[in-house]
């Protein structure tokens, strides 16, 4: 039986990302530790922040809300999500984060299945706040990047 190394991920180590608004971090993923049936990470919201309306077309997302309180729209119905409070879009549906509280916003999200390809899935149904910052990366091996070392080997 080959044994794959045991890969800790802190936030610091991968790039927050804000294209689609507030800041995404993805910290488990086929590009940081070689996941091959999903990808997670977090999603930090200041009061006020969005991210954009998007669909996944392959992949369920499974959200779990830290802290803050969020309002979530899927497909049209709003859902009030607050601290300690989880909520799973289907492949599919269309959904919109607002951070409706007074504090920053902490969601740790997980999606699986994977798309077929990086590019597949995931689809923006409006226009992202930051259209020129870089997209999220999951997928592949980022030029220059070391895969993180920490925890056990």
């Amino acid at each position: 039986m080959h044994r794959q190394p045991i890969v800790k991920v802190a936030a610091t180590d991968v790039p927050g990302i804000n294209r689609i608004g507030g800041e995404v971090r993805i910290l488990l993923s086929p590009k940081t530790v070689d996941a091959t049936e999903g990808f997670m990470g977090t999603v930090r919201l200041e009061p006020g922040e969005f991210l954009a309306e998007q669909y996944n077309p392959y992949s369920d997302k499974f959200c779990y809300l830290v802290r803050g309180e969020v309002v979530i729209r899927v497909d049209g119905t709003e859902v009030k999500l607050a601290a300690d409070e989880a909520l799973m879009v289907r492949r599919g549906q269309r959904h919109r984060i607002v951070n409706a509280g007074g504090d920053t916003a902490l969601i740790v999200f997980q999606i699986s299945p994977l798309a077929p390809r990086p590019e597949l899935g995931h689809v923006d149904t409006e226009e992202v706040p930051h259209p020129d910052s870089p997209v999220p990366q999951v997928g592949g091996v980022r030029d220059g990047w070391q895969r993180p070392t920490g925890g056990n080997k």
